[in-house]
């Protein structure tokens, strides 16, 4: 025992981790994951603010894209730092959560962790940086309550402002009243009440279509819906007033045989008695359609020539081999059913909803039109742009305004824009830090200085003086006083938010500070980075998670 003490003791090492494992450990990964925070909040943030400069990105296919939507930009990117990857994550999870302030939740998260770099520099505890971190989110969001004013979400005009300045940091902004607009009817078409609250579902119900050509004045928002689909036959008709549409989900054409199947017929009869059969089932179920009566049948399967004929003959129009998402857009908008098999379609199923169902050329491609309907839950907002480029940044500065509106319908309460929110914790904090004992006061109070990012970001994209706007800015809020004065984005000057019009939905603010403040106390928590994890090893756990 004496001998393997001293061997152990005497200066040999004992390999613990595989040789070609990386491990960093301890205050350098922290300040490399600051680093990368940092780096990450830099890419984007000229991006913010009605000044906002576009990013242009190729991706591995040689396709571009042009944007200043944060989280449009970062999915783009491709990062190796785990922490930088982490990031990238924030401006998702932002997006698909409220749908607004994907940049802002980065540039802010950038800073939480920057402020935090002197403090790790000396030595303080992670643990006590990220129970300042804590206090200072629950002040934060208290600020956030006592600022807040409610709207009411009939007022068209009060709404339309509001979505204004969603709009106002985007490519769109020329096109403001309209793009507002087309937001604005889209959630109030999808919006519906089931059990005493309030469900908008504008990713299912509320499809953008981007045709290229015509301009962006001609963008609407039908009421009804739309698909690029033609009728199957040239002799059905392309224009029903108060059409009856009936919705299936199944094929009007006789099943061909699952297995290779081979079929021995004795004579030629029952050759000819087994295509006869097939015909005969394509006719009962045909006939068990028109037995409704409708005007246009629309199913997600295959129609069988014969089955076409069958329905010229009745003068029905059939759409074949629609996109499921479609039919359950057409079924919310015209009040159809969609049944699963012909023979148990009733009078209840046919959708009578639909105003004018119509086919229209647009470019070279055939496009339905199921228009005027009395109460649409579903809807179509039409874009029209000269490129496809133009298009995709349309699409994508709707779907904002979309979320936006969303976000106000369900949650009628806003905060001031234009850095007057962030301003404002900023002096909380830093008032609240004198109350605080102990070496957690400066962290707390860190958090007040790193607020003010967003408000100094907005007046350098802008080219404002900097330093002087944003001492005239926290010199107003002393005291708690004007609580709405922010930034004017675009003339670079102090302004009363409530006058311009600037205003941020509450559930984007809160959301976008309670993200960043979180997702920096998990990054600054990290003491320990092991990379080179062999493709082996990680095969074989991965087998075990899925077994």
């Amino acid at each position: 025992p004496g001998l393997a003490r001293m061997q152990a003791g005497g200066g040999v090492p004992v390999m613990v981790l595989n040789q070609n494992m990386k491990r960093e450990t301890g205050r350098k990964v922290q300040l490399q994951n600051v680093a990368a925070g940092k780096a990450v909040a830099d890419i984007i943030r000229t991006t913010l603010g009605p000044r906002s400069m576009l990013k242009m990105l190729l991706d591995p296919m040689g396709g571009i894209v042009i944007t200043n939507d944060g989280n449009a930009i970062l999915r783009e990117i491709d990062v190796t730092h785990p922490a930088a990857k982490s990031m990238l994550e924030l401006s998702r999870s932002q997006d698909e959560e409220v749908g607004d302030g994907t940049t802002s939740v980065i540039i802010l998260a950038g800073e939480m962790l920057v402020v935090a770099e002197p403090f790790l520099a000396r030595n303080m505890h992670p643990t006590v940086l990220v129970n300042a971190y804590q206090m200072a989110l629950e002040e934060a969001l208290r600020v956030c309550e006592d600022l807040s004013v409610e709207i009411d979400t009939s007022n068209q005009e009060e709404m339309r402002s509001l979505i204004r300045s969603c709009i106002g940091t985007k490519f769109v902004s020329r096109y403001g009243d309209l793009m507002c607009d087309l937001a604005l009817d889209a959630v109030t078409k999808v919006a519906v009440e089931e059990g005493g609250r309030k469900i908008i579902d504008i990713k299912r119900y509320a499809r953008v279509e981007k045709i290229p050509g015509g301009e962006l004045s001609d963008c609407r928002v039908l009421d009804g819906v739309m698909f690029n689909k033609d009728v199957t036959h040239a002799r059905m008709p392309r224009r029903i007033e108060r059409p009856r549409v009936v919705l299936l989900d199944c094929p009007l054409e006789y099943k061909k045989l699952e297995s290779q199947a081979t079929l021995e017929f004795a004579k030629e009869e029952d050759f000819e008695a087994m295509l006869k059969e097939e015909e005969d089932w394509v006719k009962r179920a045909v006939a068990h359609v028109l037995a409704l009566k409708p005007n246009i049948v629309i199913t997600e399967k295959g129609v069988s020539d014969l089955a076409s004929h069958f329905f010229i003959k009745a003068g029905v129009s059939v759409i074949r081999r629609i996109r499921k998402t479609d039919n359950n857009r057409v079924a919310r908008a015209t009040g159809a059913t969609i049944a699963h098999r012909p023979e148990e379609l009733e009078e209840s199923h046919v959708g009578t909803g639909c105003g004018i169902f119509e086919v229209r050329k647009y470019g070279d491609e055939y496009f339905s039109f199921m228009e005027e309907c009395d109460d649409p839950k579903a809807c179509t907002v039409l874009l029209r742009g000269g490129s496809k480029d133009v298009l995709n940044e349309l699409e994508r500065n709707l779907q904002d305004a979309m979320q936006v509106a969303r976000n106000v319908v369900l949650e009628p309460k806003l905060l001031p824009g234009g850095g007057a929110t962030e301003m404002a914790i900023s002096v909380a904090l830093a008032e609240k830090a004198k109350t605080i004992g102990g070496v957690e006061q400066w962290p707390f109070r860190a958090v007040g200085k790193a607020m003010e990012v967003i408000p100094r970001t907005l007046a350098q994209n802008c080219g404002a003086d900097t330093i002087r706007l944003i001492t005239e800015l926290r010199a107003s809020k002393a005291g708690g006083a004007a609580a709405s004065v922010g930034i004017d984005g675009n003339l670079g000057k102090l302004a009363d938010m409530s006058d311009v019009g600037v205003w941020d939905p509450f559930a984007v603010k809160t959301q976008t500070i309670k993200t960043a403040i979180e997702s920096a106390c998990m990054l600054l928590r990290i003491d320990d980075v092991v990379s080179g994890v062999s493709s082996k090893a990680r095969k074989e756990d991965e087998r075990r998670g899925a077994m």
